[in-house]
């Protein structure tokens, strides 16, 4: 039986360069936020099988994203040191049309099961998260303005919304809360990446902030951020949320604060990188300790 995956240009089936381009771990990120939306939504119970059906929903929409991501860029990933071994980039993988067939009909089923499955406005924000993140940043904003990271990081705030109204269609404060306190993450979650990564950006021809400003002003925007981010994630704690998410919140937020400050006191690739990865802690522990609050 010959495979219906589109072709490509190694000889075995290339198993590890198709994951690779659906950015699976981006889309468990995705997936983790939904479900947090989903834990502190107040309203029923889902089934075992709509709870399946909102995972794997958001999960593969984010990985249709992230699969059209790399077959958009496959001009300038090659220019860049982080990107240039995607499978795009190397022809591991031939760049072809009925790629753009098997991305927007896997993102069409994820968006139809979750209309079927749970209810439109899950749907919509399902769907929505694809969109801000395929079309939004990878095709208008990201080759044309600083502010790409900014508009397009919205990806993971429907991820919250689409959680939360599988469980309840009128979105509470609390899912709503913890979608702004997405959207606030994303850019100094990136832009640290970005000085990391800078030279690359400017090879491509990315205008990134650090691109634009230059390393030393980005690393002061990205501080900035920060606390206006951390101060955003106690605004939960005014509407439900207990102890067990102020602990969360506030160690979370204290370590990312940290290290960019850090960065703006000796701003170069390893302060950038450590900034980078304390963001992933501080949105773990609030997404985590959100859940146990509301849950547990």
């Amino acid at each position: 039986m010959e495979s219906t995956l589109p072709p490509t240009k190694a000889s075995g089936f290339p198993f590890r360069a198709i994951m690779g381009v659906f950015k699976l771990r981006i889309g468990v990120v995705i997936t983790f936020t939904a479900l947090a939306g989903l834990s502190v939504s107040a309203g029923p119970s889902l089934s075992l099988a709509q709870l399946i059906t909102l995972t794997l929903a958001v999960l593969v929409s984010s990985a249709s994203a992230g699969a059209f991501n790399q077959y958009y860029e496959h001009d300038i990933d090659p220019l860049m040191s982080r990107t240039r071994n995607r499978p795009f980039a190397t022809g591991e993988i031939q760049h072809g049309p009925i790629w753009l067939v098997v991305i927007f009909g896997l993102m069409a089923l994820s968006v139809a099961a979750a209309w079927i499955a749970l209810n439109a406005w899950t749907a919509l924000f399902t769907f929505l998260g694809a969109f801000f993140y395929a079309i939004v940043y990878t095709v208008w904003l990201k080759r044309r303005t600083w502010l790409n990271i900014v508009f397009g990081g919205l990806a993971g705030s429907w991820a919250v919304l689409a959680g939360a109204t599988a469980a309840n269609p009128q979105l509470g404060a609390i899912p709503l809360a913890l979608a702004f306190v997405l959207f606030l993450w994303t850019p100094p979650h990136f832009w640290s990446l970005a000085i990391a990564f800078r030279e690359d950006y400017a090879a491509a021809g990315v205008p990134m902030l650090p691109v634009v400003v230059g390393d030393k002003r980005a690393a002061q925007t990205i501080f900035a951020s920060t606390l206006v981010l951390v101060a955003a994630s106690f605004i939960p704690l005014a509407f439900g949320l207990g102890s067990i998410y102020l602990v969360g919140a506030a160690s979370g937020g204290f370590l990312f604060i940290q290290k960019a400050w850090r960065l703006v006191q000796n701003t170069n690739r390893e302060t950038a990188m450590s900034c980078f990865h304390a963001s992933l802690v501080q949105l773990t522990l609030v997404l985590t300790t959100a859940i146990i609050d509301a849950r547990f």
